[in-house]
């Protein structure tokens, strides 16, 4: 078996879940199955887990790292943008109503994925510029988005999902340049655009992340999900988030803080007309991140964030 991806704040997870005997969970991002293991393992004997994922790799993977606990696990090939169908469709939803206790979400790119130059993640090594989560899917890839759209587009996919302050002069330098196949093709026109040292970052690091984000559609991905995670929590169950960029985090943070609120009208209005209601309380006021001892056995923690609410009684 393959070196195993470390999976982060792992502890704090299942503390935060409050992972217990019987419970019924979901890994909505189940990779490797690293979270999966210890949530399985803190709910035995009796506890379920329902773990999905795009991609066909990491779903083998996990099946052969949680293959110890039989049938109280079930996966799923599928995106979480569709979390509350896959629950429903695997009995994850009570007779009586909600009856999930802990949903997480792991939104970060595991090392295995990084590490297999087929998949064209990694600016590190040469391969094909995919990028897709599921290879398997008849979704656009990098290849496809960098060789095809207007230098307008890619540039603001560049700046509003890598908050890349160069978009314009990267986007000008690709589109003068195709085609662009290669993960190192691409990295040369970075470099070639931006210079080859950017401080601590590799110059590639924010397109990279761009181009991923736009492949696969991740940030919306993220919007569609949390509502029905939230659907899908009994009275008392937590919902846990690990994000890795500021867009992420932004996106989380805001559903939560919105959730935890009566009212969402402007605050211009004289009455309420909105009619909300709160579903969760916030548990982490400020994000929990990985202890130095984290980051220094495991560096890619060090960017985690992990935030956890409450579905409200």
């Amino acid at each position: 078996m393959e070196e195993a991806h470390v999976p982060v704040l792992v502890n704090e997870v299942v503390d935060g879940l409050r992972v217990e005997p019987g419970g019924r969970l979901i890994d909505a991002t189940v990779g490797g199955g690293g979270h999966a293991y210890q949530i399985l393992a803190e709910s035995a004997p009796d506890g379920v887990l329902l773990g999905l994922d795009r991609d066909p790799a990491a779903l083998a993977r996990a099946a052969e790292r949680l293959a110890p606990f039989d049938d109280r696990v079930q996966l799923v090939h599928s995106s979480f943008a569709h979390l509350k169908e896959v629950a429903e469709a695997h009995d994850f939803v009570g007779e009586q109503g909600p009856a999930v206790d802990g949903i997480l979400f792991d939104l970060g790119l595991s090392s295995l994925q990084l590490a297999d130059p087929d998949r064209g993640f990694s600016f590190m090594t040469d391969g094909p510029l995919d990028m897709r989560f599921d290879p398997t899917s008849d979704g656009p890839t990098a290849a496809d988005l960098v060789n095809n759209l207007s230098e307008e587009d890619l540039a603001d996919i560049l700046y509003h999902y890598g908050e890349e302050n160069q978009s314009r002069r990267i986007a000008r330098a690709i589109v003068e340049a195709r085609p662009i196949r290669r993960t190192r093709e691409l990295v040369e026109v970075i470099k070639e655009a931006v210079g080859r040292r950017r401080g601590r970052l590799h110059p590639a690091t924010l397109t990279f992340q761009a181009l991923r984000i736009a492949v696969n559609e991740e940030l919306d991905a993220v919007r569609a999900a949390l509502p029905q995670a939230v659907e899908l929590l009994a009275p008392g169950g937590r919902l846990a988030v690990i994000a890795f960029h500021s867009l992420e985090d932004r996106i989380v943070k805001r559903f939560m803080r919105r959730e935890s609120k009566d009212c969402i009208c402007p605050r211009e209005l004289p009455i309420c007309t909105c009619n909300h209601r709160a579903s969760l309380d916030v548990i982490t006021r400020k994000p929990i991140r990985p202890t130095e001892e984290e980051v220094e056995e495991n560096p890619p923690s060090r960017s985690a964030r992990l935030r956890i609410a409450e579905r409200k009684s």
